[in-house]
């Protein structure tokens, strides 16, 4: 490859042409990112130059980057939000701040980066900023603007978000197989509205709701989402008959006009905003009835004491499948009854789960994702015995830390984090909480080393002599025994 050195080579380089390229590369492929499996077997999507194009300068039109303007690149490359997060902003002369590897994880350490370097842009995926708005002094935050994409975006999210920052918050909604994004939101701080909308096509997208026989459904009746236009990958790479069944034959336009059938359930609201459902693919049938899990979700997640919420439908036994609801409760948790009551005003009987369980956050996948494998193997974990106590005050500060963040009654000092429901957000939060207990710079790889409450204070430990005078310990050591 050429190299070329701007300070050494500036005198040739002035004497170029300053007109634009003309290439005619716009329809060739610009990158494949592989969906995350969420639906199936990961698949490679080929996106073209003209498709990032389109998006891109769509995304600029619609939120004004200018050179004052500092956006945190965090997302892994592995993930196509990272595209926008690298050339939009270096398309128009912003300052592209890296995060460290991992990063992205550590909400902690998003609080401190975007304080120092005064960050005024930036993603999240929204199980990821409902852990980020825990965090304290958010008050230092310079954020301008905050996009979310990825998963649906709870509306108490939404409402919680604007109780604690001072920031546009932007809902977009896009599959891997559509140049990033095909909807956006931007989100009210009053709105008449109990959800979050997914909004309206960008520029040079068409979207079709339609139903199983690819007919326009209603205003307020539930369909199928598909995609038309610009931003359109090719297809998949070497799946060509994946390719033929999931972008088919635009049946309203000629030519060679294409689909995606994106797999979605979706609505028109009244003013023509659309409301995301969930995955059609979340369908099942119990006792006869076909009953959309997203539906029931979506209920469930309007009773006032839901934060977040997810249904699944558990087979315990051979042919013995039930509605099971994982519920993460704003403040107070709502009981059995009063779930069970609410739904029944809304639902049909068989549409209402026959188990309702609490979880104080949801587990997630390494892209942030619901994780509903995790989900339907909580119903597995057994009664434990011979929990072992604490021996030392650091861990009796631990036991105390995980059995807060893990939502459990007790935690023994041998049991993996992991093991009980652990994951790494929840990971970032007992760093977090160590943190304001002890005076020690824990980075959070090490919770993933030293996965038992043991094994952990060792190593805190460890550190308190490396880092803090023997006198200093033993004052922190007696104030923690006080605790």
């Amino acid at each position: 490859a050429c190299t070329i050195c701007p300070d050494s080579s500036w005198f040739v380089i002035a004497t170029q042409s300053q007109e634009n390229l003309n290439s005619g590369v716009i329809d060739n492929l610009a990158y494949v990112v592989y969906t995350s499996g969420s639906t199936g077997k990961p698949k490679g999507a080929m996106n073209t130059h003209r498709g990032i194009a389109n998006r891109l300068f769509w995304m600029q039109d619609a939120y004004q980057l200018t050179a004052s303007d500092r956006v945190l690149q965090k997302t892994p490359f592995s993930f196509d939000v990272s595209v926008w997060e690298f050339f939009w902003t270096l398309l128009n002369g912003a300052c592209l701040v890296v995060a460290k590897p991992g990063g992205h994880q550590d909400s902690a350490y998003l609080v401190r980066l975007i304080a120092e370097q005064k960050i005024t842009t930036l993603h999240f995926v929204p199980s990821m900023l409902q852990v980020f708005l825990n965090e304290q002094k958010l008050e230092q935050c310079s954020l301008r603007q905050v996009i979310c994409s990825g998963e649906a975006l709870p509306f108490e999210l939404k409402e919680r978000f604007f109780s604690r920052l001072q920031a546009q918050l932007h809902n977009l909604y896009g599959p891997t197989e559509a140049a990033i994004d095909v909807t956006y939101w931007q989100c009210e701080v009053e709105s008449h509205l109990s959800t979050v909308p997914i909004g309206r096509p960008i520029a040079n997208i068409q979207l079709y709701i339609l139903d199983q026989y690819l007919q326009p459904v209603p205003i307020g009746v539930s369909g199928e989402l598909h995609i038309g236009g610009v931003g359109l990958a090719r297809g998949y790479l070497k799946r060509p008959e994946l390719t033929q069944q999931k972008f088919i034959p635009n049946p309203f336009k000629k030519e060679d006009a294409r689909l995606y059938k994106t797999g979605d359930l979706v609505r028109y609201l009244k003013d023509g905003n659309i409301e995301y459902l969930g995955r059609l693919d979340d369908q099942v049938k119990i006792r006869g009835f076909r009953i959309e899990l997203g539906e029931v979700e979506a209920m469930l997640s309007k009773h006032p004491q839901v934060k977040e919420t997810v249904v699944l439908a558990n087979e315990d036994q051979p042919g013995n499948k039930r509605l099971v609801a994982y519920i993460v409760p704003h403040l107070k948790p709502p009981t059995t009854n009063e779930l069970r009551v609410f739904l029944l005003e809304n639902l049909p009987d068989y549409m209402v789960p026959s188990a309702f369980v609490v979880l104080e956050s949801l587990p997630l996948t390494p892209n942030g994702k619901v994780d509903r494998k995790a989900l339907s193997a909580l119903k597995q974990m057994s009664v434990w015995e011979g929990i072992a106590p604490p021996r030392t005050p650091v861990e009796e500060i631990l036991v105390r830390i995980w059995t807060e963040i893990l939502g459990l009654e007790q935690v023994g000092i041998y049991h993996n984090f992991f093991e009980l429901g652990g994951h790494s957000l929840l990971a970032t939060q007992v760093i977090s909480r160590i943190h304001d207990f002890f005076p020690v710079e824990l980075p959070l790889r090490t919770l993933f080393e030293k996965q038992t409450i043991a094994d952990l204070a060792q190593s805190i430990v460890q550190l308190l002599v490396q880092e803090t005078e023997m006198e200093e310990i033993e004052r922190i050591l007696a104030e923690l025994e006080e605790a």
